[in-house]
């Protein structure tokens, strides 16, 4: 009987190191993001790219530079941006590129940012964040022969991550400057811009500058 009991410890104790053994060399991992949330690193910026568009097949989309959704109290990044994106529409402008705005729910053209301002001739169309969804925005583009956006406008991550998601997606080469995005705060762009040139298939048609890169 004693030694039927002694086997039995033998083979318990055994079990027991071998399993401590086997716990201590697993990897420690979190149990979830939130849990890591303040021990994360940012990683390295993304590099920006000088680029050379063809104005004919190319395509600047201003979203919702619109008052109620760029202004001082909601979006203060958003107006610092308005004068790099002036000289960048006065540049399309110039070159024939199409130009293409977008408003927010409840807007008119004529709540736009003054100094960029759509003309007559300009198409304006109205949506959610993706502004492919429930728009003439793909007719648009098609019919004009566009197979490159430049995606500007707020919010980052409404707005933008979204169109320039879309456009991505069908097959659309998409820059994006990032002195033309905004946010509430700079959290929001940094992770905007970190997932546009890293998410699976999206990454692989975008390409970050800023708007003075743009030739």
């Amino acid at each position: 009987m004693f030694k039927a009991d002694k086997s039995i410890v033998i083979a318990f104790c055994t079990l027991t190191v071998l399993s401590g053994l086997l716990f201590f060399d697993r990897p420690v991992v979190a149990q979830d993001v939130i849990a890591e949330w303040n021990s994360i690193k940012t990683p390295p910026p993304p590099e920006l790219k000088d680029v050379t568009v063809d104005p004919k097949t190319t395509a600047f989309l201003l979203l919702d530079f619109n008052k109620q959704t760029c202004n001082s109290e909601r979006r203060p990044r958003c107006l610092t941006s308005i004068p790099k994106m002036k000289k960048l529409l006065d540049f399309a402008r110039s070159k024939g590129i199409l130009i293409v705005y977008s408003l927010s729910a409840g807007a008119v053209p004529g709540d736009i940012a003054t100094d960029l301002a759509p003309r007559a001739a300009d198409p304006v169309i109205t949506s959610g964040p993706d502004k492919f969804m429930g728009t003439s925005l793909e007719k648009i583009l098609k019919d004009n022969g566009i197979t490159t956006v430049i995606v500007t406008g707020t919010a980052a991550h409404g707005a933008v991550l979204y169109t320039a998601s879309s456009a991505a997606l069908r097959g659309m080469q998409v820059i994006v400057p990032v002195d033309g995005i905004s946010a509430e705060n700079a959290f929001a762009e940094q992770y905007v811009v970190w997932n546009l040139v890293n998410a699976p298939r999206i990454s692989t048609n975008v390409i970050l500058t800023r708007a003075e890169r743009i030739k």
